[in-house]
């Protein structure tokens, strides 16, 4: 398969260069779009007041319930990808990425009408308090507007990883976010669009990136090249996608669920908590994504070596991948909680929410580490073409535990306290890693030790 200076070859050489070359512009993707996503909520909390950033805070557990599902299947998309890349093969690659764009407009344009349609009816059964579900049915209602565009730039971006292209998704981010930031400014300060200015601008910049991103793939050498008229479901391919994608995105989405369990908690604490805790969410996503990418590299990393059949190096990618993890995890956990009174003043002004906000990342911050342990073990294990088992792990400890801890622990009034609740994030994940261990020492045997010849 014709190689172009945006490719990586992760089937040959030291691992950990190429991982960190594959992980560098991924983080910094992700770290942007926190960025931009964390302009909108300063921009609300700042020139519009606390009610309406707790609007829009309370939304995203909401957001990534509903998107999660068909997210997941682009994970499906880079794991069949970077396998027939490292396996050579032209054909199934061309149709992974055909069906896989087809599958995104779709699934845009479902999360569209069933945001724009039910999102009142969603935030009243997530008990959203009374003074902000206008304005957060508002927002919900102008931000899925722009979901083709999301799962176009999602999908793509997914596809762009399995040959290891990084770098171009990263300009794309770059380019669009900064038009996201001047629109804010335009919509709520000088227009006084408060929650809806805020979406309006993120779904712009959401078409202009998918639109980036479409015309980076006609430009494509061979099998990745899109061809407008090859756009299509190819069944065998959308089969295998749903094998690897459904269970990832049912995992997100119980991963999405048990945090609208916990959103809806943090609900029964007041607006002065929930205006904390969104705007600690939105720093804790910023040491969320520095590990991530390490999940993302393990996954596309151990797909294109067993396409390649070289099943040596699948230990390697995941001690390395979980070297990294932790140690982004600590690094930026820990300094989120040492400036984390000056992070969350940049969302708001008043004292106790920046107080109620100190209170989660005290917690949550410190013990990230083990959630990027959880995720590069995941990757690795889905990059292997499991799908399901980790789902089952996942729903059974990460979610199902932090579930059972808010209807037992949390509901005792001695414990009905913030800090009751959010202890459950690093008890679950520390669970679930080691039972995510466990997993991938059972599946590594169904492997050969050594390389094979394709």
């Amino acid at each position: 398969m014709k190689k172009d200076s945006h490719d990586l070859d992760m089937t040959t050489g030291a691992l950990l260069p190429k991982m960190l070359r594959f992980a560098m512009p991924l983080m910094a993707s992700s770290l942007l779009q926190l960025l931009f996503n964390a302009a909108d909520i300063a921009v609300v909390g700042k020139f519009a007041g606390d009610n309406s950033l707790a609007a829009v805070g309370s939304t995203a557990s909401l957001i990534n319930l509903m998107t999660n599902l068909f997210l997941g299947l682009s994970i499906g998309a880079n794991v069949l990808s970077s396998k027939y890349i490292g396996a050579g093969d032209k054909e199934r690659t061309s149709k992974v990425v055909h069906t896989s764009i087809t599958v995104s407009l779709i699934s845009g344009l479902i999360l569209m009408v069933i945001g724009f349609i039910f999102a009142p009816q969603i935030l009243v059964l997530m008990k959203s308090p009374d003074s902000v579900i206008h304005l957060a049915a508002l927002y919900l209602r102008v931000y899925f507007l722009g979901m083709p565009a999301m799962m176009l730039y999602n999908f793509g971006s997914s596809l762009l990883r399995s040959k290891g292209d990084t770098k171009r998704p990263l300009y794309y981010l770059s380019i669009s976010g900064v038009l996201n930031v001047l629109l804010n400014l335009l919509f709520v300060i000088v227009f006084r669009m408060d929650v809806a200015g805020v979406a309006l601008a993120t779904i712009i910049s959401q078409y202009l990136s998918g639109a980036m991103i479409f015309r980076c793939l006609t430009k494509e050498n061979d099998a990745f090249r899109l061809s407008l008229n090859k756009l299509g479901i190819h069944r065998t391919t959308l089969w295998s996608l749903i094998r690897i994608g459904v269970p990832a995105g049912i995992q997100g989405v119980v991963f999405s669920l048990s945090n609208v369990v916990i959103q809806s908690s943090i609900n029964t604490l007041g607006d002065t908590m929930i205006a904390g805790s969104s705007a600690a969410a939105n720093i804790e996503g910023f040491v969320w994504v520095s590990m991530n990418c390490f999940h993302q590299a393990a996954l596309t990393f151990t797909s294109q070596n067993i396409g390649a059949r070289k099943y040596s190096r699948i230990n390697k990618i995941l001690l390395r991948s979980q070297l990294c993890a932790i140690a982004a995890g600590l690094f930026f956990g820990n300094l989120a909680v040492f400036f984390g009174p000056t992070l969350l003043s940049i969302y708001s002004n008043e004292a106790p929410s920046i107080a109620a906000g100190m209170v989660r990342l005290r917690i949550i911050g410190r013990t990230y580490f083990f959630c990027g342990m959880m995720d590069a073990i995941v990757g690795s294990i889905r990059g292997m073409g499991y799908g399901v088992t980790p789902t089952i792990v996942s729903m059974l400890g990460a979610c199902g535990l932090r579930i059972l801890w808010i209807a037992t622990v949390f509901q005792i009034p001695q414990y009905h306290t913030p800090e009751s609740l959010f202890i459950s994030y690093p008890v679950s994940w520390l669970i679930t890693f080691l039972a995510h261990l466990v997993c991938f020492l059972i599946m590594r045997r169904k492997f050969p030790k050594q390389d094979e010849a394709l």
